[in-house]
């Protein structure tokens, strides 16, 4: 099989990588600022920092971190914020300092804060002020000890900085009181760091760069391991998918995902800045309005996005307005992409969505489309350089072609373990490397891999197996439906039944019009008997729409 799907590549796609090429994410950094030094790496609100800007301010924070704090080699740092420029300033300086990342979702509750900061040993954080209320409430319960505070203001200069923070403090009120004695802002870590003469760390490939937290589907949330070298891994197989098709020094990419997510870390973050591209930081991309509008301002080249965020923006009439002349590249993950959604996007934008795959143990790409395909293919593409894919029945062994199996991956990518739990470790990486995913595919006479569903969310009923994402694939074309999602519950008749939430594009949709539909496109056993109609899905921090929130909701 793995000679088949060789074959697929494009040309020009070398099928392995060289992991020796990079000791550390910190040498892909340093090589990008000595060799686009000038040109603008981060942008938001219309500042920029160029790479050698970045640079610079990443080592006065490495500075801080290790001759103000003495942070020892290896310590954890949470970075708790949303897309902003103290980001990738923050993030470069840890990892300068030899230090490990744990990204946190600054829209955590304080229970999951608490959990994520305990179960990481962080002593030191980095938080948006937006946020410090919720942090000040589980300080006493963690090990923390130093805290940072960031204003969304503070990179923009003294008059424009001042004016932001007093509307967002005093007049819009989004900045809620709090306490933490001792803490200190990160203009002031900058100007303390600055003060001291940076050492340079040795870092290499095995130590570890980031302890990033699974969304817990599976259960408690655990911090997967992912050294520099699976960081590296992952951007070198990602800028040889791309090499061909965009350009180092000219791109402009948009980022609206959170950094502190894993598909946005890696493919926005790591893999564009080490090919010098502009990253715009969209720090709020729910306010869609002001989304859009700087958009306007930008010949985008490349778009990262989940199937949600192509929806919501699809279905505004402004963003057709979006000049779209310069985009070479939409890429999606982190959700299965809907058809309805990807012709939309196609429609729109003139580019097709090219589907991608992974998950936070593989850092997180596993497959993706070929960059070439003229349109939307359901597919998840082909496996990336360096990484081997097989589909397995449940007894371990592989499934003949054609038939669905749970995909187990190996490359240097994926992660060395989940954080201080080697049962769960053991649980889903064999002892020759191999990584169990938990995710349904097939694989075509082309070596094409079509995800089918994640195994948890499969619905059995009457013995006949249902895969939501077929479900949802057909109630997302109904003209009248924004957003959908599909769940098993518990039937007495059938084991399980098919239950959908569904929130209305238009009002006039009725349940007797949906289900009439869906008779038409699915098989009776198929087809939904439950409907219910939503204002809103629940989401995850990428727009993901959460199954297991609904399940939990519909168990009894």
């Amino acid at each position: 099989m793995e000679k088949i799907w060789l074959q697929s590549y494009e040309a020009g796609v070398a099928h392995e990588i060289d992991v020796t090429r990079y000791q550390s994410i910190n040498d892909v950094f340093e090589q990008s600022t000595r060799k686009f030094s000038d040109k603008p790496a981060f942008q938001n609100m219309g500042k920029i920092l160029t790479y050698a800007e970045t640079d610079r301010l990443s080592t006065q924070f490495a500075s801080y971190l290790q001759n103000v704090l003495k942070l020892p080699r290896g310590e954890r740092v949470a970075i708790m914020m949303p897309n902003l420029l103290q980001y990738p300033v923050a993030l470069f300086g840890i990892l300068k300092a030899g230090l490990i990342i744990v990204n946190t979702n600054p829209l955590y509750t304080p229970r999951e804060l608490e959990h994520q900061l305990k179960d990481s040993g962080a002593t030191t954080i980095i938080v948006l002020e937006n946020f410090a209320n919720t942090l000040e409430l589980v300080l006493p319960r963690t090990d923390i000890q130093n805290v940072i505070v960031a204003s969304v203001g503070e990179m923009f200069g003294a008059i424009k900085g001042n004016l932001i923070n007093f509307v967002l403090r005093k007049v819009k009120k989004m900045v809620p009181e709090y306490r933490i004695p001792h803490a200190i802002t990160f203009q002031a870590a900058l100007k303390q760091g600055a003060a001291h003469t940076f050492k340079t760390v040795s870092v290499t490939r095995e130590d570890t760069a980031f302890i990033q937290y699974t969304g817990g589907t599976t259960g408690v949330a655990k911090g997967a391991v992912l050294s520099h070298g699976n960081i590296c891994a992952n951007m070198m197989q990602g800028h040889e998918w791309i090499k061909q098709k965009l350009k180092e020094g000219e791109e402009t990419v948009i980022a609206a995902l959170p950094l502190y997510h894993v598909f946005a870390l890696t493919i926005n973050l790591m893999i564009f800045s080490s090919i010098g591209s502009k990253i715009v930081l969209i720090t709020n991309p729910r306010d869609m309005k002001s989304f859009i509008a700087d958009m306007k301002k930008e010949r985008v080249s490349v778009f990262v996005g989940v199937n949600t965020l192509f929806n919501g923006l699809v279905n505004r009439p402004d963003f057709a307005e979006i000049d779209f002349s310069g985009l070479k590249l939409s890429f999606g993950g982190g959700m299965a992409t809907q058809r309805a959604v990807a012709e939309k996007w196609k429609k729109l934008t003139g580019t097709p969505i090219v589907e991608a795959y992974g998950l936070t143990e593989a850092s997180p790409g596993v497959c993706a489309n070929p960059l070439n395909i003229p349109a939307y293919t359901g597919s998840i593409g082909l496996p990336v350089c360096s990484t081997e894919v097989q589909l397995r029945n449940a007894d371990g062994t592989e499934v003949p072609q054609g038939q669905p199996g749970e995909m187990w991956v190996r490359g240097p990518q994926v992660m060395k373990g989940y954080w201080n739990r080697p049962e769960e470790t053991a649980k889903v990486i064999d002892k020759d490397g191999w990584l169990e995913t938990g995710d349904i595919a097939v694989v075509d006479e082309k070596g094409w891999f079509k995800l089918v569903d994640r195994k948890k969310d499969l619905i059995v009923v009457s013995g006949f197996n249902v895969y939501p994402n077929e479900v949802e694939e057909v109630i997302a074309h109904h003209d009248k439906v924004l957003e959908v999602a599909c769940i098993g519950i518990p039937s007495e008749k059938t084991g399980e039944a098919i239950k959908v939430f569904v929130v209305k594009k238009d009002s006039s949709l009725t349940e007797e019009e949906l289900i009439a539909f869906c008779r038409t496109e699915l098989t009776a056993y198929k087809v939904p008997r439950n409907i219910e109609f939503r204002e809103e899905l629940p989401k995850s921090n990428v727009g993901k729409i959460l199954r297991r929130e609904l399940r939990d909701e519909n168990k009894n």
